[in-house]
C-alpha cells in the first residue's frame, strides 16, 4: 500500500533545487548556533531523523562526527541510544503524530548543551499544501508543540526556499511568494515541569 504523505528519497527529490536552497539555509542556522562549538567539543553523537540526505553528510562536517540517520516508522517505533544533537528537518510535517516523535526525542537526547534542530513549513492554505504533508503548523502551533513536549526554543529563523524569479511564473508561484516559507528552530530540554 502506497502512503501519499511519505516523501520518497529519491534522484528526484535529490535534484529538486529548493531542496538544495533549504539545506543550505539550515546549515547556515545551525552554524550560528552558540552551543554549537560546545557540541563540537563535547564527545558529540547525532541522530539526523528521516532518510539520510546531503544535508546530513554537511551536518556531519559541520560538527566533525558521524550522524546516525533513522530506518524505521517514526509514527509507532522507539528511538534508541543517546544523542547530544538530534535534527529533525522536514519531518514533523509527515507525521500522524508528532507530539509521540517529540516526546521520545527528548527521552534519548542527553547532555547539558544537547540541542535538537526541527524545520518545517509554515502552513500555508489548502490551495498551495503539499499532498505529502500530514500536519503543516503556523509559529503559534509549533511553539505549543514544542512546550507539550518539554523543549525550550533557544533560536528560531524563517527563510524562503525558491528563487525569487520563480514567484513570477504564475498566479500560484505568486501566493507561494506570501506564504511559502520554511520555519527552523533549536530546542533544548526544557527544565521547567509540565
Amino acid at each position: 500500500m502506497k502512503d501519499n504523505l511519505r516523501t520518497l528519497v529519491n534522484e528526484e527529490y535529490l535534484s529538486e533545487p529548493a531542496h538544495r536552497v533549504r539545506w543550505q539555509k539550515t546549515i547556515d542556522f545551525v552554524g550560528r548556533s552558540s552551543s554549537s562549538q560546545l557540541l563540537t567539543a563535547a564527545s558529540l553523537s547525532g541522530l539526523d531523523l528521516g532518510d539520510r540526505t546531503p544535508l546530513t553528510a554537511s551536518l556531519e562536517q559541520l560538527f566533525g562526527c558521524s550522524f546516525e540517520s533513522t530506518a524505521i516508522d517514526l509514527d509507532v517505533e522507539p528511538l534508541a541510544g543517546s544523542f547530544s544533537v538530534i535534527t529533525a528537518f522536514e519531518v514533523l510535517e509527515h507525521l500522524y503524530n508528532p507530539l509521540r516523535l517529540l516526546l521520545d526525542v527528548r527521552r534519548i537526547l542527553e547532555g547539558g548543551g544537547a540541542r535538537l534542530f526541527v524545520s518545517m513549513p509554515i502552513a500555508k492554505p489548502a490551495c498551495l499544501k503539499s499532498a505529502d504533508h500530514f500536519h503543516e503548523m503556523s509559529r503559534d502551533e509549533a511553539l505549543s508543540l514544542f512546550r507539550r513536549a518539554g523543549f525550550r526554543v533557544e533560536r528560531s529563523g524563517e527563510f524562503r526556499i525558491r528563487h525569487p524569479l520563480f514567484y513570477l511564473t504564475g498566479f500560484k508561484p505568486l501566493l507561494r511568494a506570501w506564504y511559502e516559507k520554511v520555519q527552523i528552530y533549536e530546542l533544548s530540554v526544557s527544565q521547567e515541569k509540565r
